[in-house]
Protein backbone atom coordinates (compact mmCIF):
# COMPACT_ATOMS: atom_id res chain seq x y z
CA UNK A 1 0.00 0.00 0.00
CA UNK A 2 1.14 3.77 -0.40
CA UNK A 3 -0.07 7.03 0.44
CA UNK A 4 -0.31 9.42 -2.22
CA UNK A 5 0.42 13.30 -1.07
CA UNK A 6 -0.46 15.67 -3.93
CA UNK A 7 -0.56 19.44 -3.86
CA UNK A 8 -2.21 21.79 -6.24
CA UNK A 9 -3.20 24.55 -6.90
CA UNK A 10 -6.74 25.17 -5.82
CA UNK A 11 -8.73 25.82 -8.88
CA UNK A 12 -7.46 22.27 -9.77
CA UNK A 13 -9.02 20.54 -6.69
CA UNK A 14 -12.44 19.50 -7.96
CA UNK A 15 -10.70 18.39 -11.91
CA UNK A 16 -8.15 15.99 -9.69
CA UNK A 17 -10.66 14.70 -7.82
CA UNK A 18 -12.90 14.14 -10.99
CA UNK A 19 -10.60 12.81 -12.77
CA UNK A 20 -9.56 10.47 -9.92
CA UNK A 21 -12.43 9.20 -8.94
CA UNK A 22 -13.31 8.22 -13.02
CA UNK A 23 -10.10 6.67 -13.21
CA UNK A 24 -11.51 4.18 -10.07
CA UNK A 25 -9.89 5.96 -7.27
CA UNK A 26 -12.57 7.31 -5.23
CA UNK A 27 -11.46 7.73 -1.92
CA UNK A 28 -9.06 10.90 -0.81
CA UNK A 29 -8.61 13.13 2.04
CA UNK A 30 -8.62 16.73 0.88
CA UNK A 31 -7.68 19.37 3.00
CA UNK A 32 -6.29 23.67 2.55
CA UNK A 33 -2.56 24.19 2.87
CA UNK A 34 -0.19 26.96 2.22
CA UNK A 35 3.77 26.38 1.69
CA UNK A 36 6.24 27.92 -1.09
CA UNK A 37 8.49 25.56 -3.35
CA UNK A 38 11.61 26.39 -4.89
CA UNK A 39 10.80 29.84 -5.84
CA UNK A 40 10.58 31.31 -2.25
CA UNK A 41 7.10 32.56 -2.83
CA UNK A 42 5.70 35.27 -5.40
CA UNK A 43 7.01 38.80 -5.25
CA UNK A 44 4.34 41.60 -5.74
CA UNK A 45 5.49 45.43 -6.33
CA UNK A 46 7.80 45.09 -2.67
CA UNK A 47 5.79 42.26 -1.01
CA UNK A 48 6.95 39.17 -0.97
CA UNK A 49 3.77 36.42 -0.31
CA UNK A 50 5.48 33.60 0.82
CA UNK A 51 2.29 31.57 2.04
CA UNK A 52 0.78 30.68 -1.14
CA UNK A 53 -2.21 28.88 -1.13
CA UNK A 54 -2.10 25.01 -1.61
CA UNK A 55 -4.99 21.88 -1.40
CA UNK A 56 -3.10 18.42 -0.71
CA UNK A 57 -5.32 15.64 -1.69
CA UNK A 58 -4.08 12.49 0.48
CA UNK A 59 -5.31 8.71 -1.27
CA UNK A 60 -4.27 5.46 -0.35
CA UNK A 61 -3.36 3.26 -3.28
CA UNK A 62 -2.06 -0.26 -4.00
CA UNK A 63 1.59 -0.74 -5.00
CA UNK A 64 0.39 -1.36 -8.34
CA UNK A 65 -1.92 1.61 -9.24
CA UNK A 66 0.88 3.66 -8.23
CA UNK A 67 1.71 4.68 -11.96
CA UNK A 68 -1.89 5.43 -12.84
CA UNK A 69 -2.53 7.54 -10.15
CA UNK A 70 0.07 9.75 -10.37
CA UNK A 71 0.07 9.67 -14.55
CA UNK A 72 -3.43 11.33 -13.35
CA UNK A 73 -2.38 13.73 -11.14
CA UNK A 74 0.30 14.92 -13.52
CA UNK A 75 -1.89 15.24 -16.32
CA UNK A 76 -4.72 17.27 -14.70
CA UNK A 77 -3.02 19.34 -12.25
CA UNK A 78 -0.24 20.84 -14.43
CA UNK A 79 -0.86 24.52 -15.89
CA UNK A 80 -1.00 25.01 -19.75
CA UNK A 81 1.01 22.64 -22.16
CA UNK A 82 4.10 22.93 -20.71
CA UNK A 83 3.26 23.64 -16.81
CA UNK A 84 4.56 26.28 -14.71
CA UNK A 85 6.01 27.13 -11.31
CA UNK A 86 3.68 26.47 -8.39
CA UNK A 87 1.52 23.53 -9.87
CA UNK A 88 2.64 21.49 -7.32
CA UNK A 89 4.68 18.41 -5.92
CA UNK A 90 3.29 14.22 -5.50
CA UNK A 91 4.68 12.37 -2.47
CA UNK A 92 4.61 8.99 -2.17
CA UNK A 93 5.19 6.95 1.02
CA UNK A 94 4.84 3.47 2.31
CA UNK A 95 2.06 2.50 4.10
CA UNK A 96 2.75 -0.11 6.54
CA UNK A 97 -0.37 -1.68 7.64
CA UNK A 98 -4.23 -0.16 7.21
CA UNK A 99 -7.65 -0.56 9.41
CA UNK A 100 -11.03 0.35 8.75
CA UNK A 101 -12.73 1.92 12.22
CA UNK A 102 -16.23 0.73 11.69
CA UNK A 103 -15.35 -2.75 10.59
CA UNK A 104 -11.79 -3.18 12.23
CA UNK A 105 -10.99 -4.72 9.18
CA UNK A 106 -7.36 -4.76 7.69
CA UNK A 107 -6.18 -3.40 3.85
CA UNK A 108 -7.85 -0.75 1.88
Amino acid sequence: MLLVRAIVRPEKKDEVLYELSTAGFHAATVFDVVGRGKQKGIKVGGIVYDEIPKVMIMTAVRDEDRDDVISVILRVAKTGENGTFGDGKIFISPIEEAYTVSTGKKGL
